[in-house]
């Protein structure tokens, strides 16, 4: 599963910011017109070309290489978007009025949320450098699974096809080669939904279906006597789906024949986190399997991609974004530091979205640089929004999440990750109550052990000790137990049945980790 078809010899010595400038030249680098700007080379074949001086796979040129000719590209787009009024407008609100000479300048432009995209490039789409009526563009929607409000995304299909094949050509090489080894056929299936404008099963499809070597199957989602019959075709098999899907394999493979169950090696699951009493039931289950996050998102089909089990960090496809930590300035965190994640999609000529603010936090980690793959990576550490706020103070509630458990252990009353199905905090303002549901097999039981084995303030106390330990690096001096007691919250940890309707989900299964009320 080569990337390219180039020699696999020492990267020579180049000069990166000559070889940028050599590759996207001058002349492409500022492009005069709306109509220069569709007959611009695509990325890809600057990839390509960076390939050829540097014998190498471009996954694996060295960071400068990397880093000189992305730069080059980003100044490139902002000299694209700035034929466009709207974007013009924006820019300059950010003082920029030409293309940054460093990653420096590149940090002052403005980022942009969810409701810039959709005032961009929904409606009369006045965002776009090519208007639509040009053609040769495939609008994708995502269902509004946070906000309630559908939003669209425009993408060049020439374009889009050079994605799914720089994606599709890392997954096969440093992802899954390990796990989908022999000679025997390989099978690559995915659950996503592929209807109705969403972008799941189209996008990531398109993905899947380029990993060299695998034979792919949009299944959609599936039922146990499906997912059998799947299961019974000779080979080993990966399977990608959104966290609820992988969640319920466990389930649905009871009936599978015992070849059948170990022909299952690769379970990739969408963004966020899998709870580890799924991961259990599914190991148990499927004795072969090793279970990956596969982080995307409507407006980008493969953020970053967990390579190895034992570790957590997400690689980023070299050449595919610009994957940017920010703190709330728009500047990059430190190694080791949280912020928000951010995405700019370097393959967009036509409709270019510049610094994507995406809802999510991440832990900025350091690159790979060893030899073979370079690439950046990142950390999962929460949606922008699982945050519990009490007063004035703002709590991890990921954090808060690992804090009581390991509280809740110590004490030895229950392991909330061996025991919970799915979890989501309430926090109702008014009452100033904060409730931990977990959704369990044997709530009388789990309700008793808690009961009994905390005694009646037993659970507040945990509670207070864990949540100071929630807080960013930057802020933890500001709460104590003692002046968590003083805000007057009460805390509750309640078990409900399996798919009980107090755990609040959204229209496609998702469970928000935090919800607030009233």
């Amino acid at each position: 599963m080569s990337p390219v078809s180039v020699p696999q010899t020492r990267t020579p010595t180049v000069d990166a910011a000559e070889l940028a400038v050599r590759l996207i030249p001058d002349c492409e680098l500022k492009p005069d017109s709306v109509d220069a700007v569709g007959k611009l080379p695509t990325f890809l074949s600057r990839m390509r070309e960076a390939e050829r001086a540097c014998h190498a796979p471009y996954s694996e040129l060295p960071h400068e290489v990397q880093d000189a000719l992305v730069l080059r590209r980003l100044q490139q787009m902002v000299n694209t978007a700035l034929l466009n009024p709207l974007w013009r407008e924006r820019l300059a609100g950010g003082g920029i009025a030409g293309a940054p000479a460093t990653y420096e300048d590149w940090q002052r432009v403005p980022l942009s949320d969810k409701d810039v995209q959709r005032d961009f490039f929904m409606d009369g789409r006045p965002g776009m450098v090519v208007p639509i009526a040009a053609g040769g563009f495939e609008i994708v929607a995502s269902g509004g699974t946070t906000s309630g409000r559908p939003l669209e995304t425009v993408y060049s299909l020439r374009e889009l096809r050079d994605t799914y094949e720089v994606a599709g050509h890392f997954m096969g090489t440093y992802q899954l080669d390990e796990y989908l080894g022999g000679t025997d056929p390989k099978w690559l299936y995915t659950t996503l939904a592929d209807y109705q404008m969403w972008s799941s099963g189209t996008m990531v499809g398109g993905v899947l279906a380029n990993v060299p070597g695998i034979n792919y199957i949009g299944a959609g989602p599936v039922t146990a006597p499906v997912l059998e019959h799947m299961f019974s075709y000779p080979g080993p098999k990966a399977l990608m789906g959104i966290t609820a899907g992988i969640a319920i394999l466990g389930e649905l493979g009871a009936g599978m024949s015992r070849e059948a169950k170990e022909s299952f090696r690769v379970a990739l699951y969408g963004s966020g986190v899998l709870p580890q009493r799924k991961r259990a039931e599914l190991q148990a289950m499927y004795p072969n399997l090793a279970i990956l996050s596969y982080f995307a998102a409507t407006q980008a089909e493969t953020i970053g991609l967990q390579l190895r089990e034992e570790s957590p960090f997400l690689a980023a496809v070299p050449g595919l974004h610009l994957v940017e930590i920010v703190d709330e300035h728009g500047r990059w965190v430190a190694e080791g530091e949280e912020g928000e994640l951010v995405v700019t999609r370097l393959h967009a000529h036509e409709a270019p979205l510049l610094r994507l603010k995406l809802g999510d936090r991440m832990i900025r980690r350091p690159r790979l640089d060893g030899p073979g793959l370079k690439a950046e990576q990142f950390e999962f550490a929460g949606r922008t929004g699982d945050i519990l706020h009490l007063n004035d103070s703002q709590y991890s509630a990921r954090r808060a999440y690992e804090a009581l458990r390991d509280e809740l252990r110590r004490a030895g009353t229950v392991d909330l990750d061996e025991v919970a199905h799915e979890i989501q905090f309430v926090n109702h303002r008014e009452s100033r109550t904060i409730t931990l549901l977990a959704s369990v097999d044997d709530v009388p039981g789990l309700t008793y052990r808690a009961d009994t084995g905390l005694g009646p303030y037993g659970l507040q106390r945990v509670f207070v000790n864990a949540l100071p330990r929630a807080l960013s690096l930057f802020n933890q001096g500001e709460a104590n137990p003692a002046s968590i007691e003083k805000t007057g919250y009460r805390f509750l940890l309640t078990f409900v049945p399996r798919s009980s309707t107090e755990i609040e989900r959204t229209s496609v299964g998702k469970v928000p980790l935090v919800r607030d009320r009233g």
